[in-house]
């Protein structure tokens, strides 16, 4: 099992910046996958950055971004830590959302898995 708690989430004004991180404790040698995920009111949740571990877990073999997010939000990770990080920069009204970290287990002899943190509100205010 893993377990994620997320932090960093907050108001800020429209241009303004936040970084959120999510802790990840357990069976993270198992992990192939992480990401941040968002869920605005009435809408469904949405993928907004993930990063593809490499296969000796050590090092970051690829990220993806959506679209409306590319320029703006940066996805990292501090294997040491075992922390997942987004930096947010340049907000926009609608990137307000609940924001959630998300690990894969995919990895050779892992039971596979989905695992999600509990969300952490993101508000920007025009």
């Amino acid at each position: 099992q893993v377990q994620l708690v997320e932090s960093g989430g907050g108001l800020v004004q429209a241009g303004g910046s936040l970084r959120l991180s999510c802790a990840a404790s357990g069976d993270t040698i198992c992990i192939s996958t992480m990401g941040w995920y968002r869920q605005a009111p009435g809408k469904e949740r949405e993928p907004v950055a993930l990063i593809i571990i490499s296969d000796d877990g050590t090092s970051v073999h690829d990220t993806n971004y959506t679209d409306s997010v590319k320029g703006r939000f940066t996805i990292s990770r501090d294997n040491g830590k075992n922390t997942l990080y987004l930096q947010m920069n340049s907000l926009k009204p609608e990137d307000t959302a609940v924001y959630y970290c998300n690990a894969d287990l995919r990895r050779p002899l892992c039971v596979p898995a989905d695992y999600w943190g509990q969300g952490t509100q993101v508000t920007v205010s025009s």
